[in-house]
């Protein structure tokens, strides 16, 4: 992680540092630590990485996982709704892609 750290803001992998970090707090059970991180890798692929759809919503679903993990269920669910309904729009109701995230 700290190897990324004095990279450009806009770095990919400085912003995947920052993801799999956090990642790895969620899954340790580390929930609370891990919300900013995630939170900070879906802001910044939302800024400089925008039109790589995929991978902002591997973020989204990483905070909507964390938020669940939290017991903020409410959040997460309205999250998971806003991937799914821009999926649905972007490769429709037959492409793997949505199929997984529904």
């Amino acid at each position: 992680w700290k190897t990324y750290l004095g990279r450009p803001e806009a770095d990919r992998y400085r912003i995947q540092a920052i993801g799999i970090l956090g990642a790895a707090l969620d899954l340790i059970g580390r929930h609370e630590e891990a919300l900013p991180l995630l939170e900070a890798n879906l802001a910044l692929y939302r800024r400089y990485w925008s039109h790589d759809e995929r991978a902002t919503r591997v973020a989204q679903t990483n905070v909507a996982m964390c938020l669940g993990n939290l017991g903020r269920h409410d959040e997460a669910l309205v999250l998971k709704r806003v991937i799914y309904d821009r999926v649905v729009a972007t490769l429709g109701v037959s492409h793997e892609d949505t199929i997984t995230v529904g």
